[in-house]
């Protein structure tokens, strides 16, 4: 692609320190380093109330938590059992949904059997230029570059899962975005033992939206790209299809999965549909910015 960002030279000593997930702060653990928790049994009903608690209480309070051993498993069931728990203790008005590890790279690493949704918080949207508070960020500022679409139709809770046609026609409006991370729990990658963003709204924190687009159909996600840069440093490149082939396949597959746990997804709502570029960390006071070509370039500021 080319880029309309301010480049700063290859050369400069901050392009060079940094590498293809930005700065290193993620914690302890190196990406893929986790070591597996010994649990694969399910949650008992009181120790999944028990991790939502811990989850609400540290995002409530803005501060880390640690998940104590008794409470770590890799039970795929519980992790879901969480985070449609979570759904009645976080505060925040719904805007939407966003699909975590929709990569098959991302799931691969880090052992997944499925994507992981998280919700959207209405006080969490923001247009791209915006400078975003400290204080909203407990861990992390973890930027992942998106192809997000606006519904404009509802997608009640239903026995037949919808078809790929079915969502199409709901599509109002398609926008690039950078979708935020953050999880209470330290040191993401070894948190990944336990699923521990998965558990945390799916590490979902925040999203940064650019220019919508109403033709949607007329922009080639087949082919769309996008090019992420911190502080005018390039760092890496990512497609539309990492986003499990097609960012309309990943949208289907969220809106199905709020389907079958009897929740819906109502007109009006956005959904961001997994990332292209993997993870990128950033600090305080940091620029990220992604250009997504024809769509425009989508930038955040962390105060």
């Amino acid at each position: 692609m080319t880029g309309t960002v301010g480049r700063r030279p290859p050369e400069d000593r901050l392009c060079q320190e940094l590498t293809a997930r930005g700065r290193p702060l993620y914690g302890d653990t190196p990406p893929g380093g986790a070591v597996p928790c010994g649990r694969t049994t399910p949650l008992e009903p009181g120790e999944v109330d028990e991790v939502v608690a811990t989850i609400a209480r540290g995002r409530r309070e803005r501060h880390g938590e640690l998940l104590p051993e008794r409470l770590r498993t890799r039970d795929w069931s519980s992790v879901v059992r969480v985070l449609v728990g979570l759904l009645d203790h976080v505060e925040g008005t719904p805007a939407g949904w966003k699909v975590g590890a929709a990569s098959e790279e991302v799931r691969r690493a880090e052992g997944l059997p499925e994507p992981s949704p998280g919700r959207i918080y209405r006080e969490t949207v923001f247009e791209s230029g915006a400078t975003l508070p400290e204080g909203m960020f407990v861990n992390y500022r973890n930027c992942e570059c998106e192809y997000a679409f606006q519904l404009g139709l509802d997608f009640p809770s239903r026995d037949e899962p919808y078809s790929r046609a079915d969502v199409e026609a709901g599509i109002e409006l398609l926008f690039p975005a950078l979708e935020l991370g953050d999880s209470v729990f330290p040191d993401w990658y070894g948190a990944s033992a336990y699923f521990g963003s998965c558990l945390d709204n799916g590490g979902g924190a925040a999203l940064v939206s650019g220019e919508r687009v109403a033709d949607w159909r007329s922009v080639d996600l087949d082919r769309a790209g996008v090019d992420l840069y911190l502080e005018g440093c390039y760092v890496k490149s990512g497609s539309a299809r990492a986003a499990m082939g097609h960012p309309v396949t990943s949208l289907t597959w969220l809106v199905n999965w709020v389907r079958s746990h009897g929740i819906g997804v109502a007109a009006g709502e956005v959904v961001s549909t997994g990332t292209c570029t993997g993870h990128l960390f950033a600090a305080r006071g940091d620029e990220v910015a992604a250009d997504f070509g024809e769509l425009g370039t989508v930038t955040v500021r962390f105060a």
